[in-house]
């Protein structure tokens, strides 16, 4: 897998999966919106981290910054 996420949009992900789970832990959501967003956060962190995003691919979306 060649890596497509660059720093920013990693970051991004990381933030945005966090503030869905403070959300859930926070009681502010519930019910399967709740447990969807936990799975989204679930899948947010683990493509952040492993800097791969399938859903990239067919767009051509890369975001890491291009080597000299």
């Amino acid at each position: 897998m060649k890596k497509n996420i660059g720093t920013i949009d990693k970051a991004f992900r990381i933030l945005l999966a966090l503030v869905a789970i403070a959300l859930y832990f926070s009681h502010v959501v519930s019910g399967i919106l709740a447990i969807v967003l936990l799975i989204f956060s679930g899948v947010l962190i683990l493509t952040a981290l492993i800097r791969f995003c399938p859903l990239y691919l067919p767009f051509g979306i890369n975001t890491c910054r291009k080597k000299k």
